[in-house]
């Protein structure tokens, strides 16, 4: 993962000669190494890191109808109103994190403008927010690394969980927006 940081590097030291602030999205399959690179990109740059589990979508908004359509499984509106638009204007703010595991909003989370802002996760390059990123990332894992990788990270029965709807949703996503052919860099995760 070192080296594609490295990579990347060099393209947002480019981007900055051009402009400030700048948005970087990383997206890609799961447990393909979204966080992981983002956490290099963040001790090579002063930068924030945003995660978009911090916006799935909240038990009430959830709705058969709303999951049924790719890439829906995400509150991008609300990333779009509360951080993508802020981030881009070069302000400082707040947003209420939306916590899975305990499904309530948690304690706000302040973001200070910086010039390099990583946003990390799936959903993150749907076509709401597409637009918006100076340089779009995206991260493949061969299948068995992946399966391997959840279930060290999410046990079993998490694994059966991801099997059953994460990776499904993800798919669905990936395949209807074709995101991986969209992004301007495509990364096979190999650590």
């Amino acid at each position: 993962m070192k080296e594609i940081a490295k990579s990347i590097q060099h393209e947002i030291q480019k981007l900055l000669l051009k402009k400030r602030p700048i948005l970087v999205a990383i997206d890609g399959r799961c447990a393909s190494g979204k966080t992981t690179l983002a956490s290099h990109l963040q001790q090579m740059f002063d930068c924030n890191v945003i995660h978009m589990d911090h916006f799935f979508l909240r038990p009430e908004q959830a709705t058969q109808k709303r999951l049924s359509e790719a890439g829906e499984n995400v509150d991008y509106e609300r990333f779009l109103d509360e951080v993508l638009l802020p981030l881009k204007s070069g302000e400082s703010f707040t947003y209420k994190p939306y916590d899975c595991k305990t499904q309530e909003m948690a304690a706000p989370i302040r973001i200070e403008a910086r010039d390099v802002n990583i946003i990390e996760g799936s959903y993150c390059c749907h076509n709401a927010l597409f637009e918006h990123y100076d340089l779009k990332i995206f991260l493949n894992v061969d299948k068995t690394k992946q399966i391997e990788r959840i279930k060290r990270r999410n046990g079993e029965a998490g694994l059966v969980m991801f099997q059953n709807k994460w990776i499904p949703l993800e798919e669905s996503y990936f395949s209807a927006f074709d995101i991986m052919n969209r992004c301007d860099y495509c990364f096979e995760s190999c650590d």
